[in-house]
């Protein structure tokens, strides 16, 4: 059994800035009037659970739906509380990451469970990235690096970018930091191992 680290998401309280996790992903916002709402297609509706599950955590009603093209998702209701987040992270009508944003431990951990993955090689874990977004891959990039977890940006052209964490060390660190797999997702294909 591993130990818990005294930073782990779990050992956290939930907050609403924990969704900033699925802003750091291919999450979207929509805003209207004073409410916003944020919703993040997946590759799953066991993951869609799990990233309702962590939107309720922090306080928020949350449903799994499907996008047009039929693809899971999981989205908040439009509510007032979430309008502050929102506003940090877009500019105009783009998504823009806050300057000197630092992921904490249960950002890290929405945005693993919304959007992570094991790269074809065990020994490496990707956290995707919003390919409509591409002025936030080398902020996030950066901001990781702040949090202790040095990534490397790959496919920045491509359909599916993501920041890649290869690396024992740097495995163990975020491990270290979003703490054990959630129930709904499977621990070898959906969350990294050490």
């Amino acid at each position: 059994m591993s130990q818990l680290s005294f930073f782990s998401a779990e050992a956290m309280p939930p907050a609403i800035t924990d969704l900033s996790g699925l802003l750091a992903g291919p999450g979207q916002a929509v805003v209207s009037g004073d409410r916003a709402r944020i919703s993040v297609v997946v590759d799953s509706v066991p993951r869609a659970e799990a990233v309702v599950e962590l939107v309720q955590e922090a306080g928020l009603s949350a449903e799994v739906g499907y996008s047009q093209e039929g693809t899971p998702l999981a989205r908040t209701e439009a509510v007032v509380e979430l309008r502050p987040l929102v506003d940090q992270w877009t500019r105009g009508a783009v998504k823009s990451m806050p300057v000197g944003w630092v992921p904490t431990a249960r950002a890290l951990r929405v945005w693993a469970v919304a959007a992570g993955r094991a790269d074809a090689d065990s020994d490496r874990y990707l956290l995707e990235l919003d390919p409509h977004a591409s002025d936030t891959h080398q902020p996030l990039a950066d901001a990781l690096i702040r949090a202790g977890i040095a990534p490397t940006l790959v496919g920045a052209r491509g359909s599916c970018p993501g920041l890649r964490i290869s690396g024992r060390r740097r495995l163990r660190r975020l491990v270290e930091n979003i703490g054990e797999v959630p129930k709904k997702l499977d621990a070898g294909t959906d969350w990294p191992h050490v």
